[in-house]
């Protein structure tokens, strides 16, 4: 195996690493997100020293994202990549066991992620929060690969499945307000 690059955050475990074939059959009997209304079940941080901090609680901000994250210290932050999202039964199944902090994404919800029921533009309530669905896509890269597998990779990034966002979606920050684990998540608007 390789030695572990650090600039790329923590390593995968390649025993965890599941076949393409069981990947699928997992995500077949994954029970179906909510739809309109669920829940904040992780928030993450990226340190400067690639420790994922993972707090019960952060304050959300249009101009920092997730305060003290690796996005806010870019010399031209993306605004269209400022939060990164996963949903939860999605990391879980894919993590195999690891951490769900290898993912690197700052929030997981247990919410459809797909864009038939988040489009571009859509508007979610995460606790005091208000944040906007991007239209930048989140795909799956070497670095997902190397924590997860290759085969792995190959299933979020399917043609066939690319509609069910497994790898996640960015957000932006639309109103100030803090998030916490355990909060409610609600769909307030979606484009016409």
């Amino acid at each position: 195996m390789a030695a572990h690059d650090p600039q790329f955050g923590p390593p995968g475990d390649p025993s965890r690493h599941l076949p393409l074939g069981e990947l699928e059959q997992k995500l077949g009997t994954l029970p179906a997100a909510p739809r309109d209304a669920g829940r904040v079940a992780l928030l993450v941080r990226r340190r400067p020293d690639k420790v994922r901090e993972t707090p019960t609680r952060i304050d959300l901000g249009p101009d920092t994202g997730v305060p003290g994250d690796a996005w806010g210290r870019g010399q031209k932050p993306d605004r269209a990549a400022q939060v990164t999202v996963m949903e939860i039964d999605v990391a879980e199944m894919v993590a195999n066991g690891q951490p769900l902090t290898v993912f690197g994404d700052n929030l997981f919800l247990a919410l459809d992620l797909s864009v038939e029921n988040l489009p571009t533009g859509s508007r979610l309530r995460l606790g005091r929060a208000l944040l906007e669905v991007t239209a930048k896509p989140h795909n799956g890269c070497r670095k997902f690969a190397a924590r997860f597998g290759h085969d792995a990779l190959r299933l979020v990034a399917n043609p066939q499945l690319r509609h069910r966002n497994l790898r996640g979606i960015y957000m932006s920050v639309v109103e100030a307000g803090e998030v916490a684990v355990g909060d409610a998540v609600a769909v307030v608007s979606r484009p016409d």
